[in-house]
């Protein structure tokens, strides 16, 4: 079993060896932190982490950890935990993860409820609109038997975030051919070299709303677990920068801190 923890920098860690740390971004860099592995082993994507996140970590993870058979992404400050803290004495145990998944497929952070937004408009009012047709047109063409669940992600408030789950092999095998395969055919139709700022990480943005199609689709169980997050989030910003983007569409607005 391995969680690979996706970080850009130094951090603190979990003292379980289930949980390696992955230098994301390793082939644009020269240095290393004491006990990472890079990203930029093996068939990987490394080079493309600007514009793909903590998803280059888990493309590394795909074709380099076969041999696992439980394989999970967290991030450098997010976990799913035994419950909500900010302590990395409750992140999930291998115990914990083995007894979840005898009984369900797939562990998830638990959802974010928008209320008063659905996903196609969230994503509209915090991204660059493009690469979102797209993705529609990609998945209409391309994977039409995943149409109907886009179709309903689209028009629900909720969604499972941060591109975090565990699970076992073959199903994390068929989880990330059916993203990799989604995304590489948008990256060749989206100038995403010409992004800037938070608009550059479109595909780890993308991802995003993926995860639950696959779910639905391949008619998979999951079972949803708190975070154990190392740094607190300020909730009335977050709310705030929410609203700005949904009702004050011409002033700026951050979509991800």
């Amino acid at each position: 079993m391995k969680i690979i923890v996706a970080a850009h920098k130094p951090y603190q860690m979990p003292k379980s060896d289930i949980y390696l740390p992955v230098y994301v971004g390793s082939a644009l860099k020269d240095d290393m932190p004491a006990g990472y592995v890079g990203d930029d082993t093996g068939q990987n994507i490394s080079e493309m982490n600007p514009y793909y996140n903590e998803l280059t970590a888990l493309y590394w993870a795909k074709y380099n950890l076969q041999d696992e058979d439980v394989l999970g992404l967290a991030h450098y400050r997010r976990y799913l935990g035994r419950k909500s803290s900010h302590d990395l004495a409750d992140v999930l145990s291998e115990s914990d993860i083995n007894s979840a998944l005898a009984e369900v497929d797939v562990l998830l952070p638990k959802h974010r409820n928008y209320v008063i937004d659905n996903q196609r408009d969230h994503y509209l009012n915090a991204h660059l609109n493009e690469p979102f047709f797209v993705l529609e047109k990609v998945i209409e063409l391309d994977y039409p038997s995943y149409l109907p669940a886009f179709r309903r992600m689209e028009a629900s408030s909720k969604i499972h975030l941060y591109n975090m789950s565990i699970m076992k092999q073959g199903h994390f095998q068929s989880y990330t051919d059916f993203l990799f395969g989604v995304l590489e055919k948008v990256q060749a139709q989206i100038p995403y070299q010409d992004y800037q700022g938070q608009d550059a990480r479109v595909f780890g943005f993308l991802a995003e709303r993926l995860k639950d199609v696959w779910l639905e689709t391949n008619q998979l169980t999951y079972r949803e677990f708190p975070l154990v997050t190392t740094e607190k989030t300020n909730w009335i910003d977050k709310g705030t920068q929410f609203l700005k983007r949904k009702f004050l569409k011409n002033q700026p607005a951050k979509t991800h801190f």
